[in-house]
């Protein structure tokens, strides 16, 4: 396994409580592809323990909800969510085309900020709310 040789990087990470289905709708959806998943058994029918998917240069890990020590940290069943995504695209227009033709629940509607940007927001299939836009923050530039 390789190490980071200059900075931390940060690699949000998801529970669901049907990861396969989260990773297909999240292609659809989205454009993630699967880097690699791994499961917990072999044959059909075994969970997701961890899988990783990559849109550009970004990596987003999930798994599949279960009764370990992370499970209960992160409060998958009945405990308070808090699991929020921003992804910044090039092109907010289609992001939201195709997010809403994959049936993404729209909690935001796409539109144009006060401070510069286009964003919209949408649920997922497990909830989660996830914010697109035309903000692209970086490491070592100025915020704006």
């Amino acid at each position: 396994m390789s190490t980071p040789e200059t900075a931390p990087c940060l690699f949000p990470t998801l529970r669901c409580t049907d990861a396969d289905a989260m990773i297909a709708w999240l292609a659809e959806a989205l454009g993630f592809r699967e880097r690699v998943v791994y499961r917990d058994g072999d044959g059909e029918g075994a969970a997701v323990a961890h899988a990783e998917l990559v849109l550009g240069t970004s990596i987003l890990m999930l798994g599949q909800e279960r009764d370990d020590a992370y499970g209960a940290e992160v409060g998958a069943r009945g405990g308070r969510r808090t699991d929020a995504l921003y992804l910044a695209v090039a092109d907010i227009d289609a992001a939201f085309a195709r997010a809403k033709a994959a049936g993404a629940t729209i909690t935001a509607a796409l539109g144009d900020t006060p401070y510069g940007t286009r964003d919209f927001a949408f649920r997922d299939p497990e909830g989660n709310l996830w914010s697109i836009g035309t903000y692209w923050p970086t490491a070592d530039g100025a915020p704006s």
